[in-house]
């Protein structure tokens, strides 16, 4: 900064003159190469960003179609008889009689 303040006005002048230079040089240079323009950011339109959502929610429900089982019973399920629950239950009554017996609270 002090180099700047021991200048004459006549090199004032020529540094400014070169640094317009320099600056009207680059700004040429860069529309030559061709990054002239700022590049804008892409930007959608809600209808565009609906149909996508809309197509994505379809891609969804078909997949969801195909892998989720179906409401209804299954066919073949297995079901215990009433005369097999009641020999279960007999069995499981006479195993606490037998550990109450025993002092125990617990099996």
């Amino acid at each position: 900064m002090s180099v700047i303040i021991n200048l004459s006005s006549q090199q004032l002048r020529r540094i400014a003159d070169l640094k317009e230079k320099i600056d009207s040089l680059q700004d040429e240079l860069t529309q030559l190469v061709g990054g002239g323009e700022p590049k804008r950011k892409f930007r959608m339109s809600a209808s565009g960003r609906a149909r996508i959502a809309a197509a994505q929610r379809a891609r969804w429900a078909k997949a969801r179609k195909t892998t989720r089982p179906s409401t209804t019973p299954r066919q073949g399920k297995r079901t215990l008889s009433a005369a097999a629950k009641a020999k279960i239950a007999a069995a499981a009554r006479a195993r606490w009689a037998k550990a109450k017996a025993a002092g125990k609270k617990r099996l």
